[in-house]
């Protein structure tokens, strides 16, 4: 009998073994690609887990896009300029986070971009004329959002503020589900969120290698890192676009100008938490080279990558080659 339920148990070992593999897959959420690649013992473990991810993916996209009607956020922009508007908890601390980032990088990453930021249709080619960016400048300006502590309520100073948290939400997303693959008892995994991805572990005895797209060819890299256990976010000027008259209009825009950035071309930003380097990569971009290096250098744990519009690339001083 002893002898049975051992050559079970052996069996039942033998079948975990055979089945531990990487599981993975990939869907349209919040905008752009979620990928999600795990390790697990066998499938149900797997698939457990890239359904959490998922699952998460899209109640944040629910709660804070500002495209779907019933998101706390949709809501917040149509009535936060009459009255102060109550929201959960978990948004009124990601545009408190916003508010003092933007402190941090003297308002180059600024959530009221979007009260110019929303008359861009990328697909459709269009962007706002030169005389609505100059009537609606004025509210592109993070003092704007006033919060209150207490009753956790948000209110627009100005009649035209709109807020997007396009620069910082899946950054949020993607520790969340790091969060939970952790709790899942996961170890290693990578989860991607367009721009945004974070490590758990490394590849099982080898450091995960993470491309740095070209900006000018979808299909080359212009850096590829060894990392592990580590977060990168990469901003670029190839993620929403168009072209028109020989410009490109891009979706990183300046809170000073109200238009495009266009001193570099992509920003990547290396650090422990997708949010900060979300939110990094995105005022780093509108800074430029000079300014984006010395906030990174000011920056504990945080170094990033610059490829300016010449082309060059330059390093945070502890990426420096």
């Amino acid at each position: 009998m002893i002898k049975a339920i051992g050559s079970i148990c052996l069996l039942l070992c033998w079948s975990c073994l055979v089945s531990a593999t990487w599981y993975e897959d990939k869907q349209g959420i919040m905008g752009t690609n979620i990928q999600v690649e795990v390790w697990a013992e066998y499938p149900d473990r797997g698939q457990q887990a890239i359904d959490a991810v998922m699952t998460e993916m899209e109640r944040i996209n629910q709660l804070m896009s500002p495209y779907i009607a019933t998101s706390e956020l949709a809501i917040l922009n149509a009535q936060a300029a009459q009255h102060p508007v109550v929201v959960c908890e978990e948004l009124f601390e990601l545009i408190k986070l916003s508010l003092a980032l933007s402190v941090e990088t003297n308002g180059a990453f600024d959530i009221t971009f979007a009260s110019i930021g929303y008359l861009y249709d990328y697909r459709r080619h269009e962007k706002p004329s030169d005389e609505q960016v100059k009537a609606l400048l004025p509210a592109i300006n993070f003092h704007h959002v006033v919060l209150n502590e207490t009753q956790k309520s948000v209110y627009f100073s100005h009649p035209k503020v709109k807020i997007d948290l396009g620069g910082i939400a899946k950054g949020h997303a993607v520790d969340n589900a790091i969060a939970l693959l952790q709790k899942l008892g996961i170890e290693h995994a990578l989860v991607t969120a367009g721009g945004d991805t974070r490590l758990l572990g490394d590849r099982r005895g080898k450091p995960w290698m993470v491309g740095i797209r070209d900006p000018r060819h979808a299909d080359k890299q212009a850096v590829v890192l060894p990392l592990e256990n580590i977060a990168l976010s990469t901003s670029g000027d190839y993620e929403r676009y168009f072209e028109q008259d020989g410009v490109r209009y891009h979706h990183i825009l300046s809170p000073k100008s109200g238009t495009s950035s266009y001193q570099v071309q992509s920003v990547s930003i290396i650090g422990p938490r997708s949010t900060l380097n979300d939110a990094l990569s995105t005022a780093v971009f509108v800074l430029g080279v000079q300014e984006g290096i010395d906030l990174l250098n000011r920056t504990p744990g945080y170094d990033g990558l610059i490829l300016d519009n010449q082309r060059k690339l330059h390093y945070s001083k502890d990426l420096a080659p």
